[in-house]
């Protein structure tokens, strides 16, 4: 039987941190009602289609088609890259750090099984793609262009000039059958230009926002070409889905979101992620998008404006034990520590003895690791630093699915408790007009003029040394 991630908020309880810093466990049994209620409002939401990330572990067709399709390419090409940003990007990420050896790309062909090395750009850095198009072998790879929309103006950019080089190298005829587009069903540039062009597609569900459709194709195309059993992720987040239609008490995604929400009302408002695993690095960089672009917002509460938001960080154990945990011991009181913790590694080093018979001959990295997380968890504690962990038995794909849709699901729930709409971003939408208008796009000419006064201004300025 396949093990179950959970979650150990005992750390930010009063009984361990104090009165001051620490939750009542009656604070957390007061949201017990106003969470019952969220949970039937999400639950006819999904009824509804509203919550599409919500369906997409049930959706096992469409990764049996993906896995398919990955196996009938296997062997064909080099490199696979994806070509997307923000949520088109992190989560492919994530899967690849989190589940494959670390050093993926440097491994022999052999070692890989013959599945591709990957790259995600995910920037429009001219350095990092000049780069990129210089070491790979354009005959051997394959791109896969991520957009939701079809019309994202970095990923266009990337697409434009690496598909320039592309046919350069292949020939006009042939540059389709390195192309992947993953896009909306129904509209946009790309989805136009895979039904012209013939270019094998995938569809993100219109109902599914970027930063939660990690297990949609978005997430699900690049992990199959790198080998990973993604039938066994949407396992693992339909797992985590059923125990979260238990009694709230039970649910670690419901009882992740108040204890997050009662510690920012107790001025808590940096939330830390810190795994203990190196794997799990690109998890908190996921994360970290989930969490901001989610709950990051302007909103009015007894028509007063009200600018909430968590401050999402990551550091990584040990690492992080010599940056920055100094800090959250001895610095302002105005964070709660997330950690992932790791039970069983997938590897086990023993320490060699020497003629100085030091105190750690014999010992394993892995006691020391674990060492080391225990004892920053426990001086966090006796400083009265509240913390939290979630327990992943391994790191497999199967709990990596878990983690994800716990995490997920709690950006609802929590979002729901802030009275925002977790799933908009105007924010980011404001800062993509503005960048239309100085790429002159057409209608967007004020847009151009607005930057131009600013810049204008900002150019004779007296604060520049």
């Amino acid at each position: 039987m396949e093990k179950e991630i959970t979650l150990d908020y005992a750390n930010t309880i009063s009984d361990f941190v104090g009165t001051e810093h620490g939750i009542q466990a009656s604070d957390i049994q007061a949201l017990y009602p106003q969470l019952s209620s969220i949970n039937n409002i999400i639950k006819e939401k999904k009824a509804a289609g509203q919550m599409g990330f919500m369906d997409l572990p049930y959706q096992s067709a469409v990764a049996k088609n993906i896995g398919k399709f990955a196996l009938k390419q296997k062997g064909l090409f080099d490199d696979f890259v994806v070509i997307g940003i923000g949520g088109s990007a992190l989560g492919n990420i994530a899967l690849q750090t989190a589940l494959n050896n670390p050093f993926w790309n440097i491994l022999s062909s052999e070692k890989r099984k013959n599945w591709p090395r990957l790259f995600v750009p995910d920037n429009v850095d001219p350095e990092l793609i000049k780069s990129l198009s210089e070491i790979i072998n354009f005959n051997k790879t394959v791109f896969n262009i991520i957009s939701k929309s079809g019309t994202t103006a970095e990923c266009l950019a990337n697409f434009f000039y690496l598909k320039n080089m592309l046919i350069k190298k292949v020939g006009i005829t042939n540059w389709q059958k390195h192309i992947i587009i993953t896009t909306d069903e129904k509209k946009g540039y790309l989805r136009e230009l895979a039904d012209k062009e013939g270019i094998v597609s995938f569809v993100v569900p219109a109902n599914v926002g970027g930063r939660f459709s990690v297990m949609s194709p978005v997430g699900l195309v690049s992990a199959a070409f790198t080998g990973l059993k993604i039938e066994k992720l949407l396992a693992g987040c339909r797992v985590m889905d059923e125990r979260c239609t238990q009694d709230i008490s039970k649910n670690p995604a419901a009882m992740y979101a108040a204890i997050q929400y009662i510690m920012y009302q107790k001025g808590k408002r940096i939330n830390v992620m810190m795994p203990y695993a190196q794997s799990l690095k690109d998890i908190s960089d996921w994360f970290r998008q989930l969490w901001a672009e989610s709950l990051g917002k302007k909103t009015n509460i007894k028509n007063e404006t009200v600018n909430i938001g968590p401050t999402p960080v990551k550091a990584l154990g040990v690492t992080d034990q010599h940056s920055q945990v100094q800090l959250y011991i001895e610095g302002p009181y105005d964070k709660i520590i997330t950690f992932l913790s790791v039970e069983n590694y997938r590897a086990k080093v023993v320490i060699p003895s020497s003629k100085e018979k030091h105190y750690l001959e014999k010992h394993t990295l892995n006691e020391l690791i674990k060492s080391e997380e225990i004892a920053t968890r426990v001086a966090l504690t006796k400083q009265n630093r509240p913390n939290c962990t979630i327990n992943l038995p391994e790191i497999s794909e199967y709990t990596i699915g878990q983690l994800i849709y716990m995490l997920e699901l709690s950006t609802a729930y929590i979002g729901s408790l802030f009275e925002i709409d977790a799933f908009d971003q105007p924010g980011v939408e404001l800062g993509k007009v503005l960048t239309y208008g100085l790429m002159g796009r057409s209608g967007f000419e004020k847009e151009k003029e607005e930057i131009e006064e600013f810049l204008e201004k900002s150019k004779n300025s007296q604060y520049v040394v």
